[in-house]
């Protein structure tokens, strides 16, 4: 049990029974609702409903991420924002792109957001910060697009969805969609 909710069991216990025993004392003392409501008023720590982190959990190693994409210019804009988000909060994090479809289409060479922004900056930003980029082959060929159309900062897979569930079946990845 965490210590911490146990304290506040302890310290609830210790009001109830004290409630109780005044109750029985006469009719001089407060009633149940009273001595609760003033032995509850005992400091408590503010403490996180979440347990802090352990030396075990941090020898696990970085959390690892597979951002799947597959629809498109909006989609890549969030999931930009999203990323550097992520890697504000959590710097270790690694985190993998994996894409088909329309999802592939800011790898591109040339591409670029609805604001006529290129995505070859914040990509190359965020390669720079470890994130992988990955895009489906299917998808070239089926869209008659030549592999070299892709940015090198991405790596040809030969299916992106294969390489999603791969990347969490196997490699312990946690799955966003953004």
């Amino acid at each position: 049990m965490n210590p911490r909710f146990s304290f506040r069991v302890g310290l609830c216990a210790l009001a109830l029974s004290g409630a109780v025993a005044a109750q029985a004392a006469g009719p001089a003392v407060p009633s149940l609702g009273t001595a609760l409501s003033a032995t509850t008023a005992v400091a408590v720590p503010n403490v996180s409903p979440f347990p802090a982190p352990t030396s075990a959990a941090a020898a696990q190693g970085p959390i690892k991420v597979v951002y799947h994409m597959s629809e498109g210019i909006p989609q890549a804009s969030r999931a930009i924002n999203n990323i550097r988000n992520h890697l504000a909060a959590d710097p270790t994090a690694k985190i993998v792109v994996v894409t088909h479809g329309l999802g592939i289409d800011f790898l591109l060479e040339g591409a670029v957001n609805q604001m006529e922004q290129p995505f070859s900056g914040a990509v190359a930003d965020l390669a720079a910060k470890g994130v992988e980029f990955r895009v489906c082959n299917n998808t070239l060929v089926s869209r008659k697009l030549d592999a070299s159309k892709v940015v090198m900062e991405a790596k040809v897979v030969p299916s992106g969805v294969a390489e999603t569930a791969r990347l969490q079946a196997r490699e312990g990845f946690v799955y966003l969609r953004p």
